[in-house]
C-alpha cells in the first residue's frame, strides 16, 4: 500500500546534515514521495551470488540516477517504470527504525550481519530529510549487531560519530563505490552522485575516523571505465581504504534499456563499443543470469581485467576483506525508545 506524501520542505542552511550540488547537479524533474507501509524492514536472500543474507533499505527508488543500476527493476513491482520514475518517484518507509527494533526482538534473531542497503542507496539525498538511515543505525548500536554498509554518498560523513559508537561494541564495515574518475563521465553515467574524488575525500574522513572503509571499484563498465581500476585504486588506497573489490557490471531486464539510451544520449561515440564488450564479458549478451555468474564475467578481457585488479592491489598493500564481529548482539534490558522522526512534535513535560 503506497500513500502520497506532501514533498519536504527545503533543506535549511542550519540544518547539520544536508546534500549539496556541484553547479548543473541538481535533478531537473521534481520528486514525488509516497510513503511504504511495509510490515517487514529486514530482507532475507539465499543468493550464492551475494556474501550477505540481511539487508536493510528505507527507501525505495533512487535519486542518484546510476543509468547501469540494477535495482531499476524492483520498481515495476509498484506500477512505476524504471526509468525516470526509479530515479523521481522514490518511496520512503517511515517505520523502519521500529520494525527494525522489532525484529531485533524476535528469538529467531541471532544479531546477523545487516547490510544497509542491498537494493538502493540508504544515504541518498532523501536521508537528509527522512534520518531513517541514521535511526536505524542507532537501533543497530542499542543492540550491537553488526552492520555493513554501501554507499556513493558522501552525507555519511554525518554520521561519522554514530558509527565510531557502533564499531566500538559491534562491527561496521563501509564500502564506498567509485565507478569512474574521470568526472565529465560519471556526470554523464551518474548524473546526481558526488563527484569522484569528492567521494575519495569522504574515504579519508571515514578512515581517519578509524573506521574501516573498503573501495568499491564498481561497476567496471568495459570501454569506459576500466582504464579508471589503477587510479580509483591508487587514490581510495592513499585515503586510507583497507580493502578493495571488483565487480563488472550487469544489466539485468530493462536496466539495458535504460543503460543504453543513456549511453547514446550522452557518449554516443563510444556507445558501440561499450555495448559490444560488456557482450564479449557476459557470453554474448548485456546480463548473465545464471547464479555464480552475476557477480563476475568470463573471457579473455575479463581475466585480464582480474588480473590487474589483483596486481594492483598487491603493490598498493590492500587487505582481504574483513570479516565483521560476531557475537556481540544482545538485547537491552529494557527496548529503547527509538528517536523521534526528524521534525516531529517533541513533549514539553
Amino acid at each position: 500500500m503506497l500513500r502520497r506524501l506532501p514533498l519536504a520542505n527545503p533543506i535549511q542552511r542550519f540544518q547539520p546534515g544536508h546534500v549539496e550540488y556541484d553547479p548543473g547537479e541538481a535533478p531537473e524533474v521534481g520528486l514525488e514521495i509516497y510513503e511504504d507501509v511495509t510490515k517487514n524492514i529486514v530482507s532475507a536472500n539465499d543468493s550464492p551470488d551475494l556474501s550477505f543474507r540481511y539487508s536493510l533499505n528505507p527507501y525505495r527508488g533512487c535519486a542518484h540516477g546510476c543509468a547501469y543500476c540494477y535495482a531499476r527493476p524492483s520498481h515495476e513491482y509498484w506500477g512505476f517504470g524504471s526509468g525516470t520514475d526509479f530515479e523521481r518517484r522514490l518511496l520512503v518507509k517511515p517505520n523502519a527504525p521500529e520494525l527494525l527494533a522489532q525484529t531485533f526482538e524476535r528469538k529467531s534473531w541471532q544479531g546477523e550481519l545487516l547490510v544497509f542497503s542491498g537494493n538502493t542507496d540508504c544515504y541518498q539525498p532523501l536521508e537528509a530529510r527522512y534520518e531513517l538511515t541514521r535511526r536505524c543505525l542507532m537501533v543497530c548500536r542499542d543492540y550491537r549487531n553488526p552492520v555493513h554498509i554501501i554507499t556513493k554518498s558522501t552525507l555519511i560523513e554525518r554520521d561519522i560519530e554514530l558509527l565510531q559508537e557502533l564499531h566500538a561494541v559491534a562491527s561496521v564495515g563501509i564500502s564506498v563505490s567509485v565507478t569512474f574518475w574521470d568526472a565529465e563521465v560519471a556526470r554523464a553515467i551518474e548524473p546526481y552522485v558526488p563527484t569522484p574524488r569528492r567521494r575519495i575525500e569522504t574515504i579519508r574522513r571515514l578512515a581517519a575516523a578509524g573506521l574501516p572503509v573498503i573501495v568499491h571499484v564498481a561497476p567496471v563498465i568495459v570501454g569506459l571505465s576500466d582504464r579508471d581500476m589503477i587510479p580509483i585504486l591508487e587514490a581510495a588506497r592513499e585515503a586510507g581504504a583497507r580493502s578493495a573489490m571488483m565487480m563488472p557490471v550487469r544489466l539485468p531486464g530493462s536496466v539495458a534499456e535504460v543503460f543504453e539510451a543513456r549511453l547514446r544520449e550522452t557518449l554516443p561515440l563510444r556507445a558501440e563499443r561499450v555495448l559490444s564488450l560488456i557482450r564479449a564479458m557476459h557470453g554474448g549478451k548485456l546480463n548473465d543470469p545464471r547464479f555464480g555468474m552475476r557477480q563476475r564475467g568470463e573471457g579473455r578481457y575479463y581475466d585480464a581485467l582480474t588480473q590487474t585488479f589483483e596486481a594492483t592491489c598487491r603493490r598498493l598493500g590492500f587487505e582481504a576483506l574483513p570479516d565483521p564481529k560476531t557475537r556481540t548482539f544482545r538485547r537491552p534490558a529494557a527496548p529503547p525508545a527509538p528517536a523521534p522522526a526528524p521534525g516531529a512534535q517533541l513533549k514539553l513535560f
